[in-house]
């Protein structure tokens, strides 16, 4: 009787402690429950058309209309050079003269030879006529006289290369040589370019590269003034390069009473306008979610969280537009986007529009 007892309170005292962790294990699942479900606050935004005006803004350089960088063809020692630092040269004056003696006396022989041959066939062709030579005699002495001829224009050719002129009208730069020294092919002399007119590089992302348009007006500024410089756009370079996705475009600046300012190699921003809409969708730039090929945001539908794939176009500061995915009156998630799931339960903290 006294064993049955015992055996009976055992098994009153586990059932006790079986009944106990049950319950204790239905709390802990309710809290954990009911913290799952804990309606967080959010912060929204109504998505409503305004007015868009598509403006970029590019960076850029100027240009000089013409740049040469001024080198001899052969090697040799300067013997003149005339280059004005800061000056304007005008087209084909002489430059940098390089030692051309040997090749004057090998002209100057030449063209004694030609002299002697042409005096000879003068008399051969008198002989001619009255059969005192042959035909053949006359003709060689022709071949002599242009082979001789030949010759000449080829030396004048080797002296012509040992002279450097102004290829255009400019202004030429630092110069880099002095008399005496002796240059290869490959010295640097100077620099020359015309600053009358000025050239303006830039390049424009894949996606706007349709709507540039030869004569397309774009205004810029360049570092140390605030004023807004205008360019029209004269031509591109009608292929995206690959390592970038962009277009390069040039303009040429108008300002040309202005010229002084502008600096070759220069930096400049650009601005292009490429139209205006009137009911854009824009909305903050914290709401979008980057993922891998879309993007996306949370839209508020019936008090929960719902995840919408959408598409964006122009980015003004802090706001995008949205071009396909949502429409007017969504309210946008902006706070909290990263602790929300779909079907979540929101609560609003505050709404904007």
């Amino acid at each position: 009787m006294k064993k049955i007892n015992i055996i009976i309170a055992v098994l009153l005292f586990l059932l006790t402690v079986f009944f106990l962790k049950v319950a204790f294990t239905k709390s802990d699942h309710k809290k954990q429950d009911d913290k799952e479900n804990v309606i967080k606050k959010v912060d929204g935004f109504i998505v409503s058309p305004t007015y868009l005006s598509s403006d970029i803004t590019v960076t850029g350089s100027l240009l000089a209309f013409n740049e040469v960088e001024l080198r001899n063809e052969v090697a040799g020692r300067l013997v003149m050079v005339n280059l004005p630092e800061g000056k304007v040269v005008r087209k084909n004056t002489l430059l940098v003269k390089l030692y051309d003696a040997d090749l004057q006396a090998a002209l100057l022989k030449l063209k004694s030879q030609l002299d002697i041959q042409k005096k000879i066939c003068q008399r051969q062709g008198q002989l001619l006529k009255v059969k005192g030579i042959s035909q053949n005699d006359y003709d060689q002495t022709v071949l002599q006289i242009n082979s001789l001829k030949a010759d000449i224009a080829q030396e004048k050719a080797l002296i012509r290369k040992t002279e450097v002129r102004a290829p255009f009208d400019g202004t030429i730069g630092l110069r880099q040589i002095s008399v005496g020294a002796f240059v290869s092919a490959s010295t640097l002399l100077a620099t020359i370019r015309t600053n009358q007119n000025i050239k303006l590089d830039f390049y424009v992302p894949e996606k706007y590269s349709t709507i540039i348009k030869n004569g397309m007006k774009v205004t810029f500024t360049i570092a140390g003034s605030s004023t807004n410089y205008s360019a029209s756009v004269i031509a591109t370079e009608h292929n995206i390069e690959n390592a970038t996705r962009n277009l390069k475009v040039r303009a040429m600046v108008e300002n040309i009473n202005h010229s002084q300012v502008f600096v070759p190699g220069a930096f400049a921003n650009v601005s292009l306008n490429l139209g205006s809409k009137s009911n854009a969708l824009m909305i903050p730039s914290q709401a979008i979610i980057p993922e891998d090929e879309n993007k996306s945001v949370i839209v508020a539908r019936g008090g929960k969280a719902h995840f919408v794939n959408i598409k964006t176009g122009i980015r003004k500061s802090s706001m995008v537009e949205v071009t396909e995915g949502l429409v007017p009156g969504d309210t946008v998630i902006t706070s909290g986007i990263l602790f929300l799931k779909e079907d979540g339960i929101l609560e609003y903290s505050s709404v904007k529009k």
